[in-house]
């Protein structure tokens, strides 16, 4: 589809600039941007020339509760008029909230905002989809202000002791990408439009207050410790994990590896993980060889990136020596079966800079280490 031009009201805010910049990646899409200070006029000249319009725009926290319904109701209801007065069918997208179930200030002003945009469908036939989201988490969102994720994670990234009142509180959160991805699949026409339908956007995740706090705090820990000591495994915790590293400060963001020097170079562990295994690095100079044992089960894999070197093996009881030569110039990656002695020797006139990856995080008490020569 070409120069589709899309308009995004609300466009500064946690959902709008997320939509924005991703839809900035797409050349054929031409964007309109609607905020504050912009005037309704403004908005009626970029709907002139719209093909679809996300409406974004909302009020959550405002002074004065009288501003849920002038920033909520009201505006939908002037966009509504607006997009009648063209007469072009334009597909609209709401970005509603779970909230309108509520018989409060906020609830019934997103209510009656999703009522507006059934009425415009019914009467413009035009398509549109209306979406009730939880409480979303994701990067950019603001902290200290409607997100219990945002604030959770800036606190513990900034040092900031975090205040639960009912640890008990279960929490559903939907993660931004997930809405960023449903908006584009509207955009391409894999959403079926509803006109008097509630829609959702999945997956949504259920979690306590006191787990989510948890979560969190284990996140921030590993950066420091380089163990990642909690659950990758899910999809949920993945979305945690880049979440809180948004929140950390830029100054914030270096770790320093804790780099063993030796006659042979330096080895260094870098991440650690009971669900990947542990990734380490090291330099070995000319004519040094590392290694010259086995393991009963941990697994490996050897990547030269620099330099040149050969990796031999030589199963435990066998004769058999194999070599491999490998060098920076064509990376390969040599995996090191258990019940094989190996090494690897740098034949080169300068460093070998290998990169390691062990099934098992390597546990002092317990090493799985034994030494025997090739």
């Amino acid at each position: 589809m070409a120069n589709l031009k899309v308009l995004i009201t609300g466009a500064n805010g946690f959902i709008g600039k997320n939509l924005t910049v991703n839809l900035n990646l797409r050349p054929e899409i031409e964007l309109l941007l609607f905020d504050l200070p912009q005037t309704i006029e403004d908005l009626e000249k970029y709907v002139q020339k719209a093909d679809i319009v996300f409406h974004l725009a909302g009020v959550n926290r405002p002074l004065n509760p009288d501003e849920f319904q002038t920033g909520n109701a009201d505006l939908t209801k002037k966009l509504t008029e607006i997009m009648k007065k063209e007469n072009r069918n334009i597909p609209l997208i709401l970005s509603s909230s779970t909230q309108a179930e509520l018989d409060n200030p906020y609830g019934r002003s997103k209510r009656d905002a999703e009522n507006l945009v059934f009425d415009y469908a019914k009467k413009t036939n035009s398509p549109v989809y209306v979406y009730r989201f939880p409480n979303v988490f994701g990067k950019w969102c603001r902290p200290n202000y409607n997100s219990v994720v945002a604030t959770f994670c800036h606190n513990t990234a900034n040092n900031i002791p975090l205040r639960i009142d009912d640890p008990a509180t279960e929490l559903t959160l939907l993660y931004i990408d997930d809405i960023i991805s449903e908006f584009e699949r509207i955009i391409d026409g894999k959403v079926k439009p509803q006109a008097d339908i509630v829609l959702e956007v999945s997956p949504e995740y259920k979690i306590t207050l006191a787990a989510l706090a948890e979560t969190i705090r284990r996140i921030a820990d590993s950066r420091q410790a380089i163990t990642q000591n909690f659950d990758r495994s899910n999809d949920f915790t993945q979305k945690l994990y880049a979440t809180y590293i948004s929140y950390v400060p830029t100054d914030e963001l270096s770790v320093l590896a804790d780099m063993k020097h030796d006659e042979r170079g330096f080895f260094a562990e870098l991440i650690k993980s009971q669900h990947f295994g542990q990734i380490s690095v090291s330099r070995t100079k000319p004519g040094v060889t590392r290694g010259s044992h086995w393991h009963n089960t941990k697994a490996e894999k050897f990547i030269v990136i620099d330099g040149t070197a050969i990796i031999r093996l030589r199963k435990i009881g066998a004769e058999e020596i194999i070599e491999y030569h490998v060098s920076g110039e064509k990376i390969q990656i040599i995996d090191i079966p258990p019940g094989y002695t190996h090494s690897i020797q740098n034949t080169g006139n300068h460093d070998v800079l290998t990169v390691f990856w062990a099934g098992d995080i390597f546990d002092p008490e317990n090493p799985d280490t034994n030494f025997e020569k090739i």
